[in-house]
């Protein structure tokens, strides 16, 4: 399972350089996470100032 960026993204993109697989691009209203790339560090979600992305499940 894969991080999750959710609808509270505010598309700032502070997660995206802060990912060593480089798993994070710009979608059509949000950042989204590849899940065959996500190697569930954390990082992103750590960066994340509005609280956005949710570790899996």
């Amino acid at each position: 399972m894969a991080y999750i960026i959710t609808d509270k993204c505010d598309k700032l993109g502070v997660c995206k350089p802060v990912c060593p697989v480089d798993a994070i691009s710009q979608g059509e209203t949000k950042f989204v996470i590849d899940p065959d790339l996500c190697t569930e560090c954390g990082a992103c979600a750590e960066a994340c100032p509005a609280f956005a992305i949710e570790p899996p499940k």
